[in-house]
């Protein structure tokens, strides 16, 4: 049990650490908490969805086709990460974009942060109603026994995913022009126009990343619990900002560990204690850690200007 706890762990772990990554990485620039990010994650499972069920049934100019099912998996992460990244440069266009422009308080734009997730939640229980769908089977379950341990082919890929992805976004921070650019403009972004760099495509191409990163979170999500609600990503996306927290906003080794301890915390405390008592114990002991390291693991303390 301990081991196929730890598994389920790095699962989980995943799942936060993906979404995690979104937070990070609209902090690293913006120094902007977009509270809208939980529900991107949702958005980019249902568009998945379709994307997924269409794939699946649909006929393209009259003729039927048959896809295997990597393919299909195939097709709809990217479509999924396209028109779900679609979603967040949208937000930021029109609600953050005027406020960034204008001066406005942090306070402003993060209690519209706020309104444009309940949008994004209230919109779609309006559109598709409250009813909950099953997500299409793309990828056919396949279980491995090591050692009383069960290993499923899914649960492999998230992780897997999960690490791949955080080797990508440090790559592209750390050895790119562009991850030049999106350090610069967090740490002085006054200084960072006077050297000739465009601001606000930096910016939208950092939400372009953490939207994707939220799409395919949720369908990563989706193949391993293949239930899509309005709010699924309510939860799920508050639990991944303070996994972002406590490894340091900002920092995207940060997100990933944070995102790890955040879901071993979870696992091994159902594990010992009931279940119902599962998040109360696992975010007091993430409080306690905060509260001995406030700036979370790889957080840096930065001197504010009045």
């Amino acid at each position: 049990m301990f081991f196929q706890n730890i598994l389920n762990a790095l699962q989980w772990g995943s799942f936060y650490a993906l979404i995690a990554l979104g937070y990070t990485l609209v902090y690293g620039v913006l120094l902007l908490i977009n509270f809208a990010h939980g529900d991107i994650f949702m958005v980019g499972a249902y568009v998945g969805y379709f994307i997924a069920t269409f794939l699946m049934s649909a006929t393209l100019t009259g003729m039927s086709f048959i896809l295997p099912g990597w393919a299909v998996l195939l097709i709809t992460v990217v479509f999924t990460m396209a028109l779900t990244s679609l979603v967040g440069v949208g937000l930021e266009r029109i609600a953050y974009r005027p406020l960034r422009r204008k001066g406005a308080n942090r306070l402003y734009v993060v209690i519209t942060a706020l309104m444009a997730g309940l949008i994004l939640e209230n919109g779609n229980l309006a559109i598709l109603g409250a009813s909950r769908r099953h997500f299409p089977e793309l990828v056919t379950t396949t279980v491995y026994h090591m050692g009383g341990v069960a290993v499923t082919n899914v649960k492999v890929m998230v992780i897997v995913t999960c690490v791949l992805v955080f080797a990508f976004l440090e790559a592209i921070v750390r050895k790119t022009k562009i991850g030049m650019a999106m350090r610069a403009i967090s740490w002085d972004r006054m200084a960072v126009p006077l050297m000739g760099i465009p601001v606000d495509r930096i910016i939208v191409f950092t939400f372009v990343l953490g939207s994707s990163m939220a799409a395919l979170a949720g369908i990563l999500f989706a193949l391993a619990y293949p239930v899509l609600e309005p709010y699924m990503g309510a939860l799920v996306g508050w639990k991944a900002f303070i996994a972002a927290v406590v490894g340091g906003i900002g920092s995207i080794p940060g997100a990933l560990v944070g995102g790890f301890i955040l879901g071993f915390t979870e696992i091994f405390v159902a594990a010992v204690f009931p279940s119902t008592l599962r998040d109360l114990i696992a975010f007091s002991l993430l409080l306690v850690l905060l509260s001995f390291k406030p700036t979370g693991i790889f957080g840096m303390l930065r001197t504010a200007k009045l």
